[in-house]
């Protein structure tokens, strides 16, 4: 592990049981929470880096090393994949934390008149956004404790190459206000996008990004699978879940009573109303 990258995260969680710290490895990120307090960072920092250093190891897309948005882009699955990946992501965080506060992943369905957006705030200002438009997808991320981060550069700036070739059609969804800081700067480390013309995700020809965070950013969007965000709810939620009512949400088939309290014995499916509209989760 990089001893330079001791603390991911400072996100404060609900209060949990005891006060124990507790790590555990999710993917290529590492989830911890010590006194109600958890923090997320990357593991693997000391790995080999590079196309040549066994990135293809594990189970189906999983990322299981650090790599940069090169990698990242090979593995990611298609665009439907992924939206319906962030959707169920979204709404098992709602089901999972009835204080919005809290949650890691989110959905806007209504993003704009014809956009829809996945979100994704750790709470110590990294984060993701991916916009999904009928033109195409374009989704930028953000590691604060990347060496390419404005944060440690100590610069407006962002890294060169990032958005070169960007298609037009995509380019207004980076200077969307809510996607910038309090100054109008953009705080991205990761950009990709995809057309309906092109036949894989695309990039701009970016140097020096082993570090740019693609790899904990998006894992549980480049895994697509079940298990994944079992792994990481279980530690990151300190409770222990039934696999198959997250297949069902995966599957985005309608919530009922029962898979509600399956995930959250404190929330009632009523209590999920807005949630559903917001996410445009399949309704019962």
């Amino acid at each position: 592990m990089d001893s330079a990258r001791p603390d991911r995260a400072n996100q404060a969680l609900p209060p949990t049981a005891g006060g124990a710290a507790k790590i555990a490895g999710v993917g290529t990120s590492a989830v911890g929470n010590e006194g109600g307090r958890a923090w997320i960072f990357p593991l693997g920092a000391g790995c080999p880096q590079g196309a040549a250093a066994g990135l293809a190891t594990g189970p189906a897309n999983r990322l299981n090393v650090r790599v940069s948005v090169y990698e990242l882009i090979r593995r990611l699955p298609d665009v439907d994949k992924v939206r319906r990946t962030s959707r169920a992501l979204a709404m098992l965080d709602a089901v999972l934390s009835p204080e919005p506060e809290y949650r890691i992943y989110s959905f806007d369905a209504q993003w704009s008149p014809t956009d829809e957006a996945a979100l994704m705030k750790s709470g110590t200002g990294d984060s993701y956004s991916i916009v999904f438009s009928p033109d195409g997808v374009i989704a930028q991320g953000f590691d604060h404790e990347s060496p390419i981060s404005p944060w440690g550069r100590r610069t407006s700036e962002t890294w060169p190459g990032l958005f070169i070739g960007v298609p037009d059609v995509l380019a207004p969804a980076l200077d969307e206000p809510a996607l910038t800081n309090d100054q109008g700067d953009r705080e991205v480390t990761v950009c990709f996008w995809r057309t309906p013309a092109d036949d894989g995700w695309q990039c701009g020809p970016v140097e020096g990004v082993e570090k740019d965070g693609a790899d904990w950013l998006f894992d549980l969007l480049a895994d697509g699978r079940p298990e994944a965000y079992l792994t990481f709810a279980e530690k990151y939620y300190e409770v222990a879940l039934e696999l198959g009512a997250i297949q069902h949400v995966y599957a985005l088939m309608p919530l009922t009573e029962e898979i509600v309290t399956a995930l959250n014995p404190e929330v009632l499916l009523k209590d999920l109303k807005d949630d559903i509209t917001e996410i445009g989760y399949p309704r019962p």
